[in-house]
């Protein structure tokens, strides 16, 4: 069923959304053999945890700085000595995270409309990633929370999008597989796409998606042509 109303814009999340973060459990695995799956997990986890904590703290810290420090708390959890050479290896992985099979033709299949990305990680982090991957020829902007030193899902980084594509925010189609996500962009009054790879229940958050697709794949049919 195509979404209710006129798209101007389609922004995406980037982590989870358009890349696999978890694309960097091979090189867990060869540092730390047998714990790469677990690792991966818990620091994606505690990355997490770290923007929205430092968001009601009121003490925003740049997500290259948080992903470091919750790299280093997630290994200390599991009992790994994490080396600072191991660090690096393992922080310049999201440089190069895997984007999802499917994405690319699926921004392809969008050039109808401008998209852009709206992340919580620094330029210096999405550009390159962006680059590396090839999404960058499919993106019309990349937009980051340092721009207003806090953490989604605070309504001032979806404001972001309105200020760059100067329409309403009705118009804009956010799209995240992180549910929480999905849930905040709705509350600030973005149409929202939900990409539930996880099959995982709906966020009791009071804001519901306006569609809900296992991937990247099902959202063109949701938007007819221009």
């Amino acid at each position: 069923m195509p979404l209710p109303k006129p798209i101007t814009a389609i922004v995406f999340d980037a982590y989870g959304t358009l890349f696999d973060v978890h694309s960097v459990v091979a090189r867990c695995d060869a540092l730390f053999p047998g714990q790469g799956q677990a690792l991966s997990l818990s620091w994606r986890e505690k990355q997490l945890q770290y923007t929205w904590l430092r968001s009601l703290m009121g003490r925003y810290q740049d997500f290259a700085q948080l992903t470091r420090a919750a790299l280093y708390w997630a290994a200390e959890a599991r009992g790994l000595e994490l080396a600072p050479e191991a660090a690096t290896r393992l922080l310049d992985a999201y440089l190069k995270l895997a984007p999802y099979p499917e994405v690319p033709a699926a921004l392809a299949a969008l050039a109808a409309r401008p998209r852009a990305i709206l992340s919580n990680g620094t330029r210096a982090m999405l550009e390159p990633l962006a680059a590396y991957s090839g999404l960058a020829q499919y993106l019309d902007a990349i937009l980051s929370v340092e721009a207003v030193g806090i953490y989604k899902p605070d309504p001032r980084v979806y404001g972001l999008a309105t200020e760059h594509y100067r329409c309403p925010a009705d118009e804009i189609l956010f799209v995240s597989a992180n549910g929480w996500d999905a849930a905040g962009a709705k509350s600030f009054g973005f149409a929202t796409v939900w990409v539930n790879r996880a099959g995982a229940p709906l966020e009791q958050l009071g804001a519901v998606p306006d569609a809900i697709v296992a991937d990247l794949a099902g959202l063109p049919p949701l938007l007819p042509a221009n």
